[in-house]
C-alpha cells in the first residue's frame, strides 16, 4: 500500500505557523535557506544511563553528580528514558521523577529529550503530555513493537500522527530495530516528516544509505536526522545529519563533541582519525556488552555507573577485562 505523503490535521496550520515564526538554525554541515525551525537539534546528546543504588532503587544523588560532571561538556542537550536509561524497567512514578530531576539541573539553553513511547497510542499520548509537564522540551517516541507483525507503515503513520497532534512539545521519531525488531520504514518517515510537530528522527539502524535518503528527501521539511550511534557519526554528518544521540557520550562525551566540531569545520582527516578510535569502544558498550558494559566504562572515566536493574546482569571478570582492553588499545585508558 502506498502511503499518502500529505497528511492532514486541524492542528497542523497553527503548528506550522508557530514553527515558521522562529529563525532557521544550523542543520547538518551548512545552513540552507528556507523556512525556519523552532529548535536546533544539531550537536551531541548523551542518552543518560539511569543510576541505581545497590538495592536497585533510582539513585538521584548519583544522577545529580553525573549531571554536574556533564555540565562542562558542550552537549546540545540530554536524553532521558531512552534505551540506555533502562526505560522499560522504570515505574511510571520513577520516569516522571527522573525527568524532573534532570530538568532542574539542566541549564535552560540545553534541550531535554524524554522517551515517552508506549505500546498503545493512548498511553503514549498520556505519557508525552506528562513528560512535557515535567519539563521535557522534546518527546522521543520509539516504535511500538509488541504486535510488530501488525505494525505496517500505515499503522505507524497513524500512531505517530495522533501522538504528534496531541503532543504539547515537538516529537522526534525513534527507530531502534536492534531492540524492537521493527524498522520504521523510509516511506513512513517521509510521510511523517511533513507533520509540523514532528521535527526529526533518531535512527539507530546504521543504514547510511537510508539516512542519506532521509536527509535528501526531507530538505523541504523542518526535519532533522540524528545518528543513533557513535559508530557511524562521521558518515552521518557527511550526508547531512544534524547531530547524534550516542550511548558512548555517557563515557566519552568530550571526544564526541570534538568529532561534531571537526565535522562542522570541515576538518575531515582529523575527524576520520578520531572516528576510527571511537568505533570499537562504541561497539563494546552497545552491541557487545550493552548497558552493563556502558555502566562499567562510565566508572573508569569519573562517572557513576553502578548496577543495572534485574534481569540485566553485571559483566563477568573476563568481560570487564575485554571491555577495558578495548578502551586501552584505542588510547582512551
Amino acid at each position: 500500500m502506498v502511503l499518502s505523503t500529505r497528511l492532514t490535521s486541524p492542528l497542523w496550520p497553527t503548528l506550522a505557523a508557530l514553527r515558521r515564526a522562529a529563525p532557521r538554525q544550523h542543520r547538518g554541515l551548512s545552513t540552507p535557506s528556507g523556512s525556519g525551525y523552532t529548535l536546533n537539534l544539531g550537536g551531541i546528546f548523551p542518552p543518560l544511563a539511569t543510576p541505581f543504588s545497590p538495592t536497585q532503587e533510582v539513585d538521584y544523588a548519583q544522577l545529580e553528580g553525573n549531571l554536574r560532571r556533564y555540565a562542562s561538556i558542550p552537549f546540545r542537550g540530554l536524553v532521558v528514558l531512552g534505551s540506555n536509561g533502562e526505560y522499560p524497567y522504570l515505574a511510571p512514578r520513577e520516569r516522571m521523577e527522573v525527568v524532573s530531576c534532570v530538568r532542574q539541573a539542566l541549564p535552560r539553553d540545553r534541550l531535554l529529550l524524554a522517551g515517552s513511547g508506549c505500546e498503545s497510542t493512548q498511553a503514549t499520548i498520556e505519557l508525552t503530555v506528562s513528560m512535557a509537564e515535567a519539563g521535557a522540551d522534546v518527546a522521543l517516541v520509539v516504535t511500538p513493537c509488541y504486535y510488530r507483525g501488525a505494525m505496517s507503515s500505515a499503522a505507524l503513520v497513524q500512531h505517530y500522527t495522533e501522538v504528534a497532534d496531541a503532543s504539547p512539545i515537538p516529537v522526534v521519531l525513534y527507530s531502534v530495530p536492534a531492540n524492537t525488531g521493527l524498522d520504521l520504514s523510509l516511506e513512513a518517515v517521509l510521510a511523517l516528516a511533513q507533520h509540523p510537530n514532528i521535527v526529526g528522527i533518531k535512527d539507530s539502524g546504521g543504514d547510511i544509505t537510508r539516512m542519506g535518503l532521509m536527509v535528501h528527501k526531507t530538505q523541504q521539511e523542518d526535519f532533522q536526522v540524528l545518528a543513533g550511534s557513535a559508530g557511524f557519526l562521521l558518515a552521518s554528518y557527511a550526508l547531512g545529519a544534524s547531530g547524534g544521540i550516542c550511548a558512548l557520550a555517557n563515557v566519552l562525551g568530550a571526544p564526541l563533541c570534538q568529532l561534531d566540531r571537526l565535522c562542522r569545520e570541515g576538518r575531515w582527516q582529523e575527524a576520520r582519525d578520531l572516528q576510527h578510535r571511537l568505533i570499537e569502544p562504541n561497539m563494546a558498550v552497545t552491541r557487545r556488552f550493552g548497558i552493563p558494559g556502558l555502566k562499567k566504562a562510565m566508572e573508569w572515566f569519573g562517572y557513576y555507573g553502578g548496577p543495572c536493574r534485574a534481569p540485566l546482569a553485571p559483566l563477568s571478570p573476563p568481560q570487564v577485562e575485554e571491555l577495558r582492553g578495548t578502551f586501552s588499545t584505542n588510547g582512551w585508558l
